[in-house]
């Protein structure tokens, strides 16, 4: 299927009610090498035609996998029909859609020659070579390439138009020894960007520099030693600070979710942070710099705006679709995405991060007497309540305000509202991660980050 080819006005004499017509391919790309030898290797092309439409309250839906003239025409007739016959069972006549009006036209593909399969595995394998001679204390290593291109062309009856490609290259490498007792410990990290695989990974020196520091802290945690359970003193390196963001937070103020009963319903208004956060879900930029998921308009025809959160320690907003902004009476901010043809959009993030402070990581880390720094995250979770629980991989003791040893994988829980609330430090920097992935429903590909947080929290440990 060519998108770029096929031309979607041509169907807009066929729209009765409210119409979205999407074009959608996703294009995967999936290497994984344990200790040098190729233990998968995939390609896969995903892609078709939707359509949705809105008639007296209700929604139908349809898709295709085939974007021929045809099928196009049949998608739309049956999205159509699908809305009319739930309208007249379930549809309400009062209710109506805000009105939007956006275009937006961005390509993320690369302008060089595209590497082959048999160049990218070279190049994994010199990664796995460089890892075998710099690192010589491991066990295991093992490498893992995600390339990811979302490409969407989309057209709504009320003239939205746009065609974005959003792409995405990750390296994860895991690195396992043993401690002096004999088990295995592990470590492990994505690296990589935006873009495709020929602009993210122009040389290996980047990853060199990744692995040699994976090498470092997985030395350090040979002898690592267990935290002291309980509430603590901690700073969140901008991994944590990030996933916080996103799972505690985030997914509690977007909008489906509020109407679901989130606790974030309850709070609008009121003060769920310290007046040193705001967090904001960023559509596509920030201080001049595109984010990790660009998103310039969503899968309703929507202009994608930042979605301010907490401002100042204040719950503000959420994030909303069509149906939530009329809900709540509140603005649209572009934040339905869909990740397959075959899926209707949803309220997803695009870029969420608490913004930076004033202070510097070595005067935060001086501040505290005895604490933890956590810096890389494992798994997760979080629920409406914004109570959380997250596993820690990497981290180290605080001791009379200098780093210690490093300490066991552990975890982390609390509840995110009252945890912002005793944020009292924010570095001066700000940290991207581009290779979160979020399973709300449907996989997602996300943005995270932050800057390092100092507040309190539980840990686990003896």
């Amino acid at each position: 299927m060519q998108i770029a080819e096929i031309d979607l006005s041509k169907y807009s004499n066929q729209y009765s009610s409210y119409t979205e017509l999407r074009l959608h391919e996703n294009r995967l790309l999936n290497i994984s090498l344990l200790n040098g030898d190729i233990v998968s290797n995939m390609q896969d092309t995903n892609g078709g035609v939707s359509a949705r439409v809105f008639d007296k309250g209700a929604w139908g839906f349809s898709s295709n996998p085939n974007a021929t003239n045809d099928c196009i025409e049949t998608t739309i007739s049956a999205a159509t029909r699908n809305a009319e016959f739930l309208a007249k069972r379930s549809g309400n006549p009062e209710l109506s859609l805000p009105r939007s009006l956006a275009s937006a036209n961005s390509n993320s593909n690369t302008k060089k020659p595209r590497k082959s399969q048999d160049e990218i595995i070279a190049f994994l394998k010199s990664i796995d070579a460089y890892i075998s001679e710099h690192c010589p204390d491991i066990v295991s290593r093992q490498l893992a390439l995600n390339c990811l291109d979302m490409e969407k062309k989309l057209q709504t009856s009320e003239g939205s138009m746009g065609h974005n490609t959003n792409s995405r290259a990750i390296i994860s490498v895991k690195l396992t020894t043993r401690n002096e007792a004999g088990d295995p410990i592990e470590l492990s990290e994505g690296i990589g960007d935006r873009g495709q695989f020929e602009d993210v990974f122009e040389s290996p020196e980047r990853i060199h520099k990744a692995v040699d520091e994976l090498y470092k802290h997985l030395m350090n945690k040979k002898t690592a030693v267990k935290p002291v359970s309980g509430y603590h003193d901690v700073i969140l390196a901008s991994d944590l600070a990030g996933i916080l963001a996103h799972e505690a937070i985030g997914h509690t103020t977007e909008a489906d979710i509020v109407r679901e009963g989130s606790i974030a319903g309850d709070y609008l208004g009121e003060r769920v942070a310290s007046d040193l956060v705001t967090l904001i879900d960023f559509a596509n930029s920030h201080n001049g710099e595109t984010l990790p998921m660009p998103i310039y308009m969503d899968d309703e025809g929507v202009e994608s705006l930042d979605a301010v959160l907490i401002e100042n320690g204040i719950l503000k907003s959420f994030m909303h679709n069509k149906d939530s902004a009329q809900h709540f009476e509140m603005a649209l901010t572009g934040n339905a995405r869909a990740f397959s043809y075959t899926d209707e959009p949803l309220i997803r993030m695009r870029n969420t991060a608490i913004l930076p402070g004033t202070d510097k990581l070595e005067d935060m880390i001086a501040s505290i007497e005895d604490g933890y720094l956590l810096m890389r995250p494992t798994n997760g979770q979080a629920d409406t309540t914004s109570e959380f629980m997250f596993g820690v991989q990497m981290g180290y003791e605080i001791k009379h305000g200098k780093l210690g040893r490093a300490i066991t994988d552990t975890t982390i829980s609390g509840v995110a509202f009252d945890m912002l609330k005793e944020v009292t430090m924010l570095s001066d920097d700000m940290e991207w991660s581009c290779s979160g992935m979020c399973g709300k429903k449907q996989p997602m590909p996300v943005g995270m980050g932050g800057p390092a947080v100092k507040t309190k929290v539980y840990i686990g440990g003896e």
